[in-house]
């Protein structure tokens, strides 16, 4: 496991793309997998967790071929996945892992499903449930709610979910299994979540409507090949508009980031912090809104973030603990004890991380409270296998004085291949 090593710098200028969005880069090889004809992706993300997504649907007959960040998948409709040889391996991937079993549900073979050591650990009982009311037979091999899964044939019948939690995974997994099901299914969340299920089975040819926080999706689609262009990733643009807000003389331009409203939260944060963030090309491909979003550095104010904007930013609050720690005043994140169940106890990791470095920050049971305003300076640090946890951190030490250590920083590579060649790039 590599290690890296930082320190400060004078300033970030220049402009950068960013990686494709891993949530649309999943979705796009498991709805094209299911389509008749050849789809064709572009600025694909190829970052561990969605080369697993590819692995799996490989194993199940499925024929696509990567090349740089451009991928190819010959799908012949939603029931031509074949029974795999082996066991399918999501690896890191949350998303693979939950969204591919309500797929693996409508099947009519067995399939054994199970990914790495963080993964066997990250609840499932929450798709495990409602997929069972749908009369789906998923059983997690050691009885604790977790993976290993094994799932096996049956007939799915619809059902109306009313889930406690928002949460993207947990909404395209009962949606997906919809797809099999007899009559409509729906899901209602407590708060919107990231709509990008929605958007890419309407735009392949299925049929999902919303009423406010209810999806519904109706059965038995015809999937239709298509074309489509990744958007970059915002959850990957943050670290970098974080780094431009925070560092003095900063001035970056981060092009062709999808701006989706069920993922933009960071922005809206940002500007309530006062940070200065203007929105260029604004364009729509595919169904996603995007734009060049250019970040000069800027006094920032603390901010209290609770309520429905929480699962609109659900996987920048660790970098948002960053930036509030350069902020006037104090910035408390509430609501957010979904960050404990993720790769790591994110509230725990990152709390433990930034008071290495001097940072007044208290651990609270669903957030954190951020006292800005501390100087910082270098620590060994651990990324807890984390790759959001390892690129906060490197955001941090952009400020800190001295050296700033980060084990394990190749967690990256799920989500970032080339962050840290990136963050050079810009650095003065």
């Amino acid at each position: 496991m590599k290690k890296i090593e930082l320190e400060a710098v004078k300033s970030l200028k220049g402009e950068i793309n960013i990686p494709g969005d891993k949530s649309i880069s999943h979705r796009a090889i498991m709805l094209g997998s299911l389509a008749q004809g050849e789809s064709h992706i572009s600025n694909f993300l190829t970052g561990e967790d969605c080369l697993s997504t590819i692995d799996c649907f490989r194993k199940m007959g499925v024929d696509i071929h990567l090349s740089d960040k451009n991928v190819s998948i010959k799908g012949n409709g939603l029931h031509s996945l074949k029974k795999p040889s082996s066991l399918l391996y999501t690896g890191n991937s949350g998303t693979t892992t939950r969204i591919i079993s309500g797929i693996l549900s409508g099947q009519d073979f067995e399939t054994q499903l199970n990914g790495d050591a963080s993964i066997m650990k990250r609840p499932m009982s929450r798709i495990i449930k409602p997929l069972k009311m749908m009369n789906a037979r998923i059983e997690s091999q050691l009885n604790n709610d977790c993976t290993p899964l094994t799932i096996r044939p049956s007939n799915l019948k619809s059902i109306d979910y009313v889930s406690k939690i928002a949460s993207a995974q947990v909404k395209s997994c009962i949606l997906l299994a919809g797809m099999y099901a007899e009559g409509k299914t729906s899901v209602t969340e407590p708060y919107l979540s990231r709509n990008h299920t929605e958007i890419m089975v309407n735009f392949f040819g299925g049929k999902i409507e919303t009423e406010g926080t209810k999806s519904i999706i109706t059965p038995e689609p015809i999937l239709e090949a298509r074309d489509i262009i990744i958007p970059g990733d915002i959850s990957s643009a943050a670290y970098f508009i974080a780094a431009a807000l925070i560092t003095p003389g900063s001035e970056v331009l981060i092009k062709n980031v999808g701006i989706n409203p069920t993922r933009d939260g960071i922005l809206t944060v940002c500007k309530k912090m006062g940070g200065n963030i203007e929105l260029l090309n604004v364009n729509t491909k595919n169904g996603e809104k995007t734009a060049d979003i250019l970040v000069k550095y800027s006094d920032l104010r603390g901010v209290t973030i609770e309520g429905d904007i929480i699962p609109l930013l659900i996987d920048e609050l660790t970098i948002i603990a960053v930036i509030a720690m350069f902020a006037k005043g104090t910035t408390i994140i509430k609501d957010a004890a979904e960050l404990r169940v993720k790769e790591s106890d994110r509230i725990k990791t990152i709390t433990t991380n930034l008071s290495k470095m001097g940072a007044n920050i208290t651990e609270t049971d669903d957030g954190m409270i951020i006292e800005g305003g501390s100087k910082l300076y270098g620590a060994e640090t651990e990324s807890f296998n984390d790759h959001r946890i390892a690129m906060s951190i490197a955001i941090a030490s952009l400020n800190a004085k001295g050296k700033t250590i980060i084990n394990n920083s190749d967690c990256v590579d799920i989500s970032y291949p080339g962050f840290f060649e990136d963050l050079k790039k810009l650095s003065l």
